[in-house]
């Protein structure tokens, strides 16, 4: 979300690059909170266990093609510069999905792509009038 809001200010300032912290190499994972929210639900009613368990995509996704996303969303037609002065943090994260499909039906609905177009319209939808 931080992401997301520089990006949108950076557009609405018509500033010229927007500043990302490390190279854009490590991997994350993204779950829409929608997504989130039914498998909360589903795990309420159908996991009876008392194992942890994973609410996730399972894929993975560079912070590189991340913030491209985001900047196409956004429209933001400035540079994205990459401050390598700073820390990358852990190189991946990425969940273990299964035993949330197998146990009790999970799996993400909605694509990392579909959930930035969302996100950047609620978040740009919060910013009017303000």
């Amino acid at each position: 979300m931080a992401l997301v809001r520089r990006f949108v200010e950076a557009k609405e300032d018509g500033a010229d690059h927007v500043v990302v912290w490390g190279d854009g190499s490590p991997t994350r994972e993204f779950l829409f909170v929608e997504d989130a929210a039914d498998g909360i639900l589903l795990a309420g009613e159908r996991y009876d266990s008392p194992e942890p368990v994973n609410l996730g995509t399972g894929k993975e996704v560079s912070i590189r093609t991340l913030a491209e996303l985001i900047k196409e969303s956004t429209g933001f037609q400035g540079e994205i510069r990459w401050d390598t002065t700073k820390p990358n943090g852990q190189p991946r994260r990425c969940l273990d999905v299964e035993r949330a499909r197998n146990t009790f039906g999970f799996s993400a609905k909605v694509d990392l792509l579909e959930g930035v177009k969302r996100t950047v319209e609620w978040y740009m939808g919060c910013m009017v009038g303000v």
